[in-house]
């Protein structure tokens, strides 16, 4: 059998021995036969040099095309596939080019002739970052977490702030999408909790602010984030459109962080939570943990950020909405309940991420959790049953055919005693029981209690009676105030003011 080839470093041994031994003494120190050695000394090339040069096993099946037709294409326009210039192939000569069996070999010729002579490609540089100096964020989607509050699925996502040198993050979760008001809420948020600001802040261009608007409203998402980062003294960057690696360090941190959430939900064992502050103190309680880990680069960044401003500015939207005849005002398509006496009133509503707040010149006089609309057209009420219920007491008959009566109903609870109404009542029997259910609830201030106490009944296969279920109640304690001290007034004061006077 043959031994081992012998290498360029063995020749190279030998040919130095060789010099003071002699032939069979010099090869054993080298490591090959005798043999081999009077075969180095008639042909002294290294076996390196003495490899044949490899040619083609099978005659190139490209040769009479690619010159002439494939190349100048190429040359053309560099972005045409492989595939392409194989069909292009194909319909010239059906004959030569009848099935895809080129297909591998067109596409490695393609791919090495782009290594060769293709475009230049575009180069990232990675960045030293410094303390104090850029902040980044961006919205993720947390769809895949597969959080649920009560059972139903969240359809959210997270608002992620980081700074570039240390890593520090602030996270929100935010119901809506990537809007300016959810930008800036958040990112307030973000600089008053870490209690600095950074002398640049970088985005993904705004772009999803920008979805669905017009130049004008675009032109104003522009103005209303340079004046916000003016007031914090900070610069306003973006990121080349469609350049995902220029916002590195959140895009990069998105990922590890919704990895972390994903595994912090398998200890606890369910992704449900009874209620949604229960989700966000969750996400919390993750972030600071994983904040703590970077506590001498942030201290080593804190000392470069610069001082927050005095106050915060607008994180707010702002539009002008006036309260119909049937007791609400529209914003973007959905409508929110008001107190009657606003009927016929203009309101400021200044709209945040997670609630509407509306005002009455100076005065906060309406404030509801926010939502949105629906794509498939159809009307979202928001509604307090509070603001209506005394109206509702005098037209009890209207609550059946309200359409917003199931957001008229406080709790599950109220809205399970409505079933059983109307199904075992009259509808005039069971509009004037709901209604007085209602009205208990908010003259005794007793929802929780009373929907308590619903339940229970209901869980009997009773139907629930406000008459009957007032004296189960707690009473409400009503304690009126004790002695308060009168200082009555000297009179002689006031003959000192009538000799003043005169």
């Amino acid at each position: 059998m043959p031994g081992k080839p012998v290498t360029d470093q063995q020749v190279g041994v030998y040919m130095t021995d060789r010099l003071q031994y002699s032939q069979r003494i010099a090869a054993a120190r080298a490591g090959f036969s005798e043999r081999t050695a009077r075969r180095l000394e008639a042909d002294p090339r290294l076996p390196s040099q003495r490899q044949p040069a490899r040619g083609r096993t099978v005659p190139d099946p490209l040769e009479a095309v690619w010159d002439t037709l494939l190349l100048p294409i190429l040359e053309r326009d560099p972005a045409v596939q492989a595939v392409t210039l194989l069909r292009h192939l194909q319909m010239a000569d059906p004959d030569a080019f009848p099935d895809d069996r080129v297909r591998r070999t067109l596409e490695r010729r393609v791919r090495d002739w782009r290594a060769l002579h293709g475009p230049e490609r575009d180069v990232i540089f990675r960045q030293a970052p410094e303390p104090g100096r850029m902040a980044l964020s961006d919205f993720t989607d947390a769809g895949r977490l597969g959080v649920t509050i009560g059972g139903v699925p969240l359809e959210h996502r997270l608002f992620h702030f980081v700074l570039a040198y240390s890593g520090w993050e602030h996270v929100a979760v935010v119901l809506g999408g990537e809007s300016f008001t959810a930008l800036a809420e958040n990112l307030q948020n973000a600089l008053w909790t870490l209690g600095g600001v950074p002398q640049e802040h970088r985005t993904d261009s705004l772009s999803a602010a920008y979805r669905n608007l017009d130049a004008n409203a675009a032109a104003d998402v522009t103005q209303r984030y340079d004046a916000f980062c003016a007031h914090y003294g900070m610069l306003a960057s973006r990121n080349n459109p469609g350049e995902a690696h220029e916002n590195g360090a959140v895009e990069a941190q998105n990922n590890h962080l919704k990895v972390a959430l994903d595994q912090a939900l398998i200890l606890r064992g369910s992704r449900d939570f009874a209620e949604l502050d229960d989700w966000k103190r969750f996400v919390d309680e993750l972030v600071a943990r994983r904040n703590r880990r970077r506590e001498a680069a942030v201290r080593t960044e804190m000392a470069a950020l610069r001082p927050l401003p005095i106050r915060r500015t607008t994180d707010f939207t702002e539009v002008v909405s006036r309260v119909t005849k049937t007791g609400g005002f529209l914003v973007h398509a959905v409508f929110y309940s008001a107190p009657s006496q606003l009927i016929g009133k203009r309101l400021r509503v200044h709209v945040y991420d997670d609630r509407i707040e509306a005002f009455l010149g100076a005065t906060r006089v309406v404030t509801h959790p926010r939502q949105r609309g629906r794509r498939d057209g159809v009307r979202v009420h928001c509604v307090n049953y509070r603001h209506v219920i005394h109206a509702l007491r005098r037209k009890p008959q209207a609550l059946a055919g309200s359409v917003y009566r199931d957001g008229l109903f406080p709790r599950s609870e109220y809205e399970a005693a409505w079933a059983a109404l109307s199904t075992a009542l009259p509808r005039r029997d069971a509009c004037r029981r709901m209604v007085d259910l209602l009205w208990l609830a908010h003259d005794e201030a007793c929802e929780a209690e009373l929907a308590g106490l619903i339940a229970g009944v209901l869980d009997e296969g009773l139907l629930p009676e406000a008459r009957a279920l007032k004296p189960k109640l707690v009473p409400r304690r009503r304690e009126l105030p004790g002695d308060t001290p009168v200082t009555l007034t000297d009179l002689s004061s006031f003959d000192a003011l009538l000799e003043g006077r005169a």
